[in-house]
């Protein structure tokens, strides 16, 4: 019923008398009622335990509200522990004016359907308005965070790229609202880094391309084409399993001699493009395989931590981003030095720079996470690598049998 802010101040004191601490805090409320920039002083016994009370001090604005933050609440928590006993537990919170914004006709958020505070929705955050949104407002919405120095897009790709480990300890310490979500970050690298490597606009996009020409050649007497085909035939495509019978029946129902044979005639016939992009697709399912299975190394490595599984994930989820945004800005270095003909020197040396920082970075984001020292984390570190080391050629190699059957 105030306009002015208000302090408030939870106090649960277990093995303190409470109607004796009731008293000690009535007489500590009264000495605090017309102090400066006080208008008004209230105690009140929790409802969820006899040992429980909240004290309210009303301000008459933010400035006095905010010289008190800055000395006397820390003298009054000092005051209600002395009373309690060195086991109270205290939460403080500050109390404002709840101003609803009644804006003609909408009280309420068009999307979530929450009681508009604001131009904003406190709810789901969508702006208070109903009207349809210009062109330019939407262009501005989908670049915006691109070209602005202080979004959460820099905000999140600088410390990712320069800082290691910052993001993760930062999320761990609940700093997130700032920085992009860790998840999200990682699919839009990825995606980034397979478009940027593997994309060809003059393969996806021939019909736009003027095609090469090419000077006539002797191309010499005719060939007999029955001897092309004969020497096909006699390929190497001709698998023998041997003791198949001895194996599991999920793979002799699966790995007979036929399909093996079929498979080779085709990677034969193409000279194994077609399982080279067949592998290429499943390579990004296969590193989103891989992140738990070195989140769990990291658990095992750190059992005393006191983190938890999805802790060690979020580490791997951000050393992954920042490995696909190391290897995007390669590649685009690489095309940069190649249009502009400059010498090879320039290209080579920060690919090699950048190369030789990816280990080093994730054994300092070790660092900075886990908090142990030089050789510990080396140690960890070395083990971590070898671990790592596997679990990539054991995805790779998964992708690359699930690749070959699927051509």
């Amino acid at each position: 019923m105030r306009s002015g802010p208000i302090y408030e101040n939870t106090v649960f004191a277990a093995s303190a008398d409470p109607d004796q601490l009731g008293d000690d805090l009535a007489e500590l409320v009264d000495a605090y009622r017309g102090d400066a920039g006080i208008i008004d002083a209230q105690l009140f016994q929790s409802e969820d335990s006899d040992a429980g009370f909240v004290l309210q001090f009303s301000f008459e604005d933010n400035e006095w509200l905010d010289e008190f933050l800055a000395g006397r609440s820390s003298k009054l928590q000092a005051s209600i522990e002395e009373l309690g006993g060195k086991d109270t537990l205290q939460s403080t919170r500050i109390l404002r004016e709840d101003l609803t914004q009644n804006l003609p006709g909408e009280t309420n958020c068009l999307n979530c359907g929450a009681p508009l505070r604001g131009q904003y929705c406190g709810q789901c955050g969508q702006r208070a308005r109903s009207r349809l949104i210009s062109l330019w407002e939407l262009i501005r919405d989908a670049f915006g965070d691109l070209f602005e120095l202080d979004s959460r897009l820099w905000a999140t790709l600088i410390p990712l790229l320069i800082r290691p480990g910052k993001l993760t300890y930062d999320y761990l310490q609940g700093k997130r609202a700032r920085f992009m979500p860790p998840f999200r970050m990682y699919l839009v690298l990825s995606l980034l880094f397979f478009l940027v490597a593997f994309f060809n606009p003059k393969e996806e996009l021939a019909f736009l391309y003027v095609p090469d020409t090419v000077e006539a050649v002797d191309e010499g007497p005719p060939v007999d084409i029955s001897i092309q085909d004969e020497d096909l035939d006699d390929s190497d495509c001709e698998v023998d399993l041997g003791d198949i019978e001895e194996w599991p029946e999920y793979f002799q129902r699966r790995l007979t001699e036929e399909r093996l044979n079929r498979i080779c005639e085709k990677m034969q016939a193409d000279d194994g493009a077609s399982m080279l992009e067949s592998l290429l697709d499943n390579i990004p399912a296969a590193l989103i395989v891989l992140l738990p299975l070195m989140a769990l190394a990291l658990k095992l490595l750190y059992p005393l931590s006191r983190r938890y599984y999805v802790e060690h994930l979020l580490f791997f989820v951000h050393f992954h981003a920042f490995f696909f945004l190391i290897l995007t800005l390669q590649i685009l270095w690489a095309d940069l030095i190649n249009a502009l003909g400059l010498h090879e020197a320039i290209l080579v040396l920060p690919i090699v720079v950048t190369a030789f920082y990816i280990p080093v970075y994730l054994f300092k984001a070790m660092r900075r996470v886990y908090g142990q020292g030089f050789f510990m984390t080396f140690f960890k570190y070395s083990i971590l690598l070898v671990v790592y080391m596997l679990g990539i050629g054991l995805t790779i190699f998964a992708a690359a049998v699930i690749a070959a059957f699927s051509i």
